[in-house]
């Protein structure tokens, strides 16, 4: 049976236990804190000098950097030299492209690329290079860059005219004896070219960012 003493004297050596746990919770939170800030402080002294120079590596020349720079803007600009016609895109079309888009550009396995006029505004839209494209360098751009797909960026820029006409015309946008170049593929206007609109009309994507005293 527990008496008044013993009850005291229990108590007493639980605040002893507790005591001295938090005594050693303690001292390995302070030993944590001297590892942690030992490692910064190496951390710190091992990063190089503001300016050090390795001396690896090179400057990219003209041809490295115009290697790169392939990337074709909506207006035209920085379309390659080079041509391709309708026929020559039927070609190539079958030869690497078909495999993945269907014969006529239906799809299966990958993307459809035909079809799809007047369904943007439906439940059930289908969007397609014909469809919902904006710009027809955008074609070009993207194929030039990414496609075929086991070999991106290997067709040279008239067999990426080529494929764009071929699309183009697949999709009734260009007649069948058309040749697209920098010059004529800028020309082309997609049937959803004024389908996008600009800038982004949501509100709050225009407000200056409120910086102190703000009012929620």
């Amino acid at each position: 049976m527990f008496t008044l003493e013993k009850i005291s004297r229990i108590a007493a050596l639980g605040a002893a236990v507790w005591v001295s746990g938090c005594g050693g919770i303690a001292a390995r939170s302070a030993q944590q804190g001297h590892d942690d800030a030992g490692a910064q402080a190496a951390a710190i002294a091992d990063m190089p000098a503001a300016g050090v120079q390795y001396s690896i590596g090179a400057t990219p020349g003209p041809a490295q950097v115009a290697a790169w720079n392939i990337d074709v803007q909506p207006d035209g600009r920085n379309l390659p030299a080079g041509s391709g016609s309708v026929a020559q895109g039927r070609t190539l079309y079958a030869q690497a492209c078909a495999s993945c888009h269907g014969q006529k550009g239906e799809g299966k396995p990958m993307d459809r690329l035909v079809g799809g006029k007047g369904t943007l505004n439906t439940a059930a839209p289908v969007k397609t290079v014909g469809s919902y494209w904006p710009y027809a360098t955008s074609v070009y751009d993207y194929i030039h860059r990414a496609m075929p797909f086991n070999a991106p960026g290997t067709l040279s820029p008239s067999e990426a005219y080529a494929a764009t006409a071929y699309l183009l015309y697949m999709n009734g946008i260009i007649p069948e004896n058309a040749v697209m170049d920098a010059r004529t593929l800028p020309q082309v206007r997609m049937p959803n070219r004024d389908g996008f609109v600009g800038p982004d009309p949501r509100p709050d994507v225009r407000n200056t960012a409120c910086m102190e005293g703000c009012a929620r």
